[in-house]
């Protein structure tokens, strides 16, 4: 397509998008629509790639009769609808418009903002230098960056790169089509660089790149060319004074330096005869000379050539003079190079003034000096003036306690009046008599520490001097109060002020107070407790005579932990009796960490305090973010059997100025300990006897945890009856009883040792025993039985007088006295 073509086609395309919008505007005004459309798009604004899909979404706030899309692509007309997406899968029209439309109670119409671009991928630079990039120094050369089709040519930018430094922003020509300067059809683009090198440009990289800005809505592109590198051919250049001032034994090449690119060569002339110019130079070589350098060009320089001597100074000893009159004390100087003179008073240079004053007295030094060598002469001014300098007032120490006076005096006419400088206290004390004035210290605290300055002044003029008074023993104390410190605030707290004020009842005493970064006058200094983190507010003062000072508010701004909590590092809840393990705890979102400390409690009891880590695995304590940070601790433990099931916690304390601490407990961590089974062997001897024909029960029992397994190992020989852990034995042999679970093992083994039952043995002659005593037992009472039954009688003396109790009685008539019989037992 031509160049014409492609204009006439967008003046067409152009008349007709205006020619549409006027008509819609039109009708529009016509039926009274306002200043707003009840249309949302979605998005409201779109840039595409040539040729790729794009998609808007209409959507009606409002009922309506109908709505549709008005483009030169993709249109849709009237729908009875709320939502009515735009799609076009290739986009290929640089000029497109398009517009979202509803029929209401009347009709409106939203604009969609559309830009289609198109971006190269290469860029190409090139230059009016020839093929290997040489250029001359101080000729002007044209440096382009040509850029394909491209659009839209109004959101590009060409920067102009030498190395990574940007030089220069271009403002872009449009080669082809070169009549549409506001076309949004892709164009061909120069960018000119006019360049003038210099020597130093050699070596020069240079590279364009053009750059298209589409945001907000869009991407940022850009592309850059490949780097063109030029070489400067220059000189011959020759750097070098017109004249030249040599100390003997220097030479004339040390003096001059010639460049050029190719490297010139050099000669020196004197007289039009050829000169070494290494030689030493002594006084006679002084003279005309001429330099010749050829390279790409030839140059002659003609250069005056001088060699120094030593300077000769000529001044008066004593010079009077009287003040604020001319004076004309001189001092001669010769020499070559021509010598330079100064003046020092006091090691200080000094200008002596044309007229003199009361301060110009004194003693001075004057030198001449040039490359050769110097000398110098002693000058005393004595100058008349009023008042004079103060002399006596001097720096001092003094200890704390003790008692100093300082005395200022100045001579002069007429006789000077002194006032003093100085941070007044109640132990100071003035004194003006006789032309002195003293001033006495009483009792030196640390607040008579400072400069005193004394002036010392009549109708003539003033002079002042200051000295610093230092109290051994005692630090320089700042005369300022904050109330209160320290402040101690919690996060997001009700905000509370610290009022900054001076000690010193003299108001005369206080220049300047202020808090530091505050711009109002108010000494009450407020927090913000939701961000004043890392604030040290300070407050500054300038006192008469101490100076410039300041007071810190020790502030501190804590927060507690959103959380805390404690695990085992490996996440388990059991661990082995006696194997170490480690605890910790996490801290989320405290502050400040340095002042964090974490106790450890192994049921009620505290275990263990520690300190904590940050994230980066640094000590707390050595961290100076003050800030809410993320904080842990651990901790080892070694548990035994009988901790089984205890309980951890950990907590988290900021050791602050507070009363009680701040601070957070985690919730608790529950650790069930595991240990290996320990048979009782209490209930299971070694050795255990069973009679035989008699059976015993073997009990094994174990203390562990998981709860053991008992197991018994016998001879399978061997006749028993195991029950839960129970043997029933009635036979000798070995016994062994293993108990076992996930920790380790226990055994344990038995020997059942066969025994003789003697009890039948025993119980036999035991019943023996008992026939034969029972025998006996029968026949002595059978004897017995029969002496009583049978009645023996002894009729010895019998008396019948009376009744008796061992006498038998028969009807009342006679009377028989009777002995019973004794009865004896006869052993069978």
């Amino acid at each position: 397509m031509t160049e014409g073509s492609l204009l006439s086609k967008a003046t067409q395309m152009s008349q007709s998008r205006l020619f549409v919008q006027l008509s819609v505007g039109l009708l529009l005004i016509a039926a009274g629509v306002g200043a707003s459309c009840p249309i949302e798009l979605s998005p409201s604004s779109v840039v595409v790639r040539y040729g790729d899909p794009v998609s808007v979404n209409c959507t009606a706030t409002v009922s309506h009769d109908g709505m549709g899309w008005e483009a030169s692509v993709g249109g849709i007309g009237i729908t009875e609808v709320n939502h009515l997406p735009w799609n076009v899968e290739s986009l290929t029209e640089w000029g497109i418009s398009a517009f979202c439309f509803i029929n209401a109670n009347e009709q409106c119409q939203k604009n969609l903002n559309i830009v289609v671009y198109t971006f190269p991928e290469k860029i190409q630079i090139n230059s009016t230098a020839d093929s290997n990039g040489m250029m001359v120094e101080g000729e002007e050369y044209n440096i382009t960056c040509e850029i394909p089709k491209i659009a839209p040519v109004q959101n590009l930018t060409v920067k102009w790169y030498n190395g990574d430094r940007i030089i220069e922003s271009d403002v872009l020509e449009i080669i082809e089509p070169n009549n549409l300067k506001n076309t949004k059809q892709p164009v061909k683009l120069l960018s000119t660089f006019p360049f003038t090198p210099t020597r130093n440009d050699s070596g020069a990289r240079f590279r364009c790149e053009a750059q298209m800005d589409l945001s907000p809505v869009g991407p940022h592109l850009n592309v850059s060319s490949q780097e063109l590198t030029i070489t400067v051919v220059f000189g011959p250049d020759v750097q070098c004074s017109n004249i030249i001032e040599l100390m003997e034994n220097e030479s004339l090449e040390e003096n001059c330096n010639i460049a050029g690119n190719p490297t010139p060569s050099v000669k020196w002339l004197k007289d039009g005869q050829p000169f070494n110019s290494t030689t030493p130079m002594r006084r006679e070589n002084a003279g005309m000379y001429t330099l010749e350098a050829n390279g790409s060009l030839s140059v002659q320089k003609n250069i005056q050539v001088h060699v120094l001597y030593g300077p000769e100074l000529n001044c008066p000893s004593i010079y009077m003079a009287e003040e604020h009159t001319p004076h004309n004390l001189t001092c001669t100087v010769e020499g070559f190079p021509e010598p330079v003179m100064v003046w020092y008073r006091d090691d200080e240079v000094v200008e002596l003034p044309k007229t003199l004053t009361r301060l110009d007295a004194g003693h001075y030094l004057i030198t001449a000096s040039n490359d050769q060598s110097n000398v110098n002469a002693t000058v005393e001014i004595i100058v008349h003036y009023q008042p004079s300098e103060i002399f006596e007032l001097q720096d001092l120490e003094v200890h704390i306690g003790s008692t100093v006076e300082l005395k200022c005096s100045s001579s002069g006419n007429p006789r000077p009046t002194y006032t003093w400088n100085y941070y007044q206290t109640d132990n100071v004390m003035e004194e003006n008599e006789d032309g002195v004035s003293r001033l006495e210290i009483h009792s030196a605290t640390a607040y008579n520490m400072g400069t005193y300055t004394c002036h010392a002044w009549n109708n003539k003029g003033r002079i002042s001097r200051t000295i610093k008074v230092t109290v051994i023993g005692a630090e320089q104390e700042c005369p300022l109060e904050i109330t209160p410190n320290p402040m101690v605030l919690e996060y997001r707290s009700r905000v509370q002020g610290a009022t900054c004020s001076s000690t010193s009842a003299i108001s005369t005493n206080v220049k300047r107070m202020y808090w530091e970064g505050v711009e109002s006058d108010n000494m009450t200094w407020f927090t913000n407790t939701n961000e004043d983190w890392g604030m040290t507010p300070v407050c500054t003062a300038t006192f008469q005579g101490i100076g410039k000072c300041q007071k810190s508010l020790n502030f501190t701004l804590y927060k507690k932990p959103d959380s805390v909590s404690i695990y085992h590092v490996r996440r388990l809840s059991s661990v082995e009796e006696g194997k170490e393990f480690q605890l910790r705890c996490d801290i989320v979102s405290i502050a400040p960490a340095q002042n964090v400390t974490v106790l450890w409690y192994k049921n009620q009891d505290i275990l263990k305090e520690t300190g904590c880590q940050l994230e980066n695995n640094k000590t707390c304590k050595l961290s100076d973010v003050r800030s809410p940070v993320n904080v842990s601790a651990t901790i080892n433990v070694n548990l035994q059997r009988k901790d089984d099931e205890v309980v951890f916690r950990c907590e988290a304390r900021l050791n602050l100025r507070l009363n009680p601490l701040p601070t957070t407990t985690s919730s608790t961590l529950k650790i069930t300990v595991l240990y290996k089974p320990k048979i009782n062997t209490t209930k299971l001897p070694k050795e255990i006897p069973v009679f035989r024909g008699y059976s015993e029960e073997l009990v094994c029992e174990a203390e562990g945890y998981p709860i053991p397994k008992i197991q018994w190992h016998y001879n399978p020989e061997s006749h028993v009856n195991v029950s839960k852990g129970k043997l029933t034995v009635s036979e000798p042999g070995i016994y062994n009883c293993t108990a076992s679970n996930d920790v380790g093992s226990a055994s344990h083994v038995v020997e059942v040792i066969l025994k003789e039952d003697y009890l039948p043995l025993i119980a036999g002659f035991v019943a023996l025993a008992v026939v034969a005593i029972s025998i006996v037992f029968l026949l002595i009472y059978s004897v017995y039985y029969k002496n009583t039954k049978m009645r023996h009688y002894n009729f010895k003396n019998p008396k019948f007088s009376e009744h008796n109790g061992n006498v038998a009685h028969s009807n009342g008539d006679l009377q028989f006295p009777m002995t019973r019989l004794s009865t004896q037992y006869i052993s069978a």
